[in-house]
């Protein structure tokens, strides 16, 4: 439901880990093992200046 106002209610928590969500699951699909190192886990963390 939409307030009274017509604004709408952002919560960037909620974005922020939704982006986070993204870049790893892109970089997990890029990767040529089958899973994420620690490492690039963390290096995909760092770019998002985490």
């Amino acid at each position: 439901m939409t307030p009274a106002g017509g604004t709408t209610v952002q919560d960037h928590v909620a974005l922020a880990e939704i982006e986070l969500c993204g870049e790893l699951i892109i970089a997990a699909s890029t990767a040529n093992e089958e899973r994420l190192s620690q490492d690039r886990i963390d290096e995909v963390l760092m770019g998002l200046g985490l």
